[in-house]
C-alpha cells in the first residue's frame, strides 16, 4: 500500500509499505512532508507569509484554516530537470517554493498557493520526515529495510 497519495498530476518521493501501522504513523502529522512547487507568476514575500500562517481552503466543502507550515523561495531546483517542461517562458514568469506540512488534506498545497493568488502549475513531493527524493532519477526504485523516521 503506498503512504498517503500523490493526485494524477503530482511527482515526486511515493513510499511504499505492507504494515499498515507504519502507513498510519507516516500519514499522520507527526512527521514533516516537503514539498517543490512551481506557481504560476512571480510570488512576492507576503504571500510566503501568508502560506507560513496558515490560509483558508475548502476541505470537504466546508472552509478549513492550515495550519502554520513551513514556506521559502527557491532557486528552480536542478535536480528536477526539465523533464515535465510546463509551458514555455512566453506565458509568463514561474516561481518556485518549498512548502513543509505536517498535515495532508486532500490537494492542500495546490489550494494554499491559490489561496494566495499563485497557483500550482507543478507539484513534486520531495521528502516525508527524513526520507529523500534526492539522488533518485525519476522512475527508480529503492527498497528500504527500515524507513528513516528521524
Amino acid at each position: 500500500m503506498s503512504i498517503g497519495r500523490l493526485d494524477e498530476k503530482s511527482e515526486g518521493l511515493l513510499l511504499l509499505t505492507t504494515n499498515g501501522k507504519v502507513s498510519k504513523l507516516i500519514s499522520s502529522n507527526k512527521f514533516e512532508k516537503e514539498y517543490y512547487v512551481q506557481v504560476d507568476g512571480t510570488i512576492d514575500h507576503a504571500a510566503v507569509e501568508l502560506l507560513k500562517i496558515g490560509v483558508e481552503i475548502t476541505v470537504k466543502k466546508e472552509p478549513y484554516t492550515t495550519t502554520p507550515c513551513q514556506a521559502k523561495l527557491l532557486e528552480a531546483p536542478e535536480f528536477l530537470g526539465d523533464s515535465k517542461h510546463v509551458r514555455d517562458d512566453r506565458h509568463g514568469p514561474t516561481s518556485w517554493l518549498s512548502i513543509t506540512l505536517n498535515e495532508g488534506k486532500f490537494r492542500q498545497v495546490r489550494k494554499m498557493t491559490a489561496a494566495v493568488g499563485f497557483p500550482t502549475l507543478r507539484l513534486v513531493r520531495v521528502r516525508v520526515a527524513s526520507t529523500t527524493l534526492m539522488g533518485l532519477s525519476a522512475g527508480k526504485v529503492e527498497e528500504v529495510d527500515q524507513f528513516k523516521l528521524h
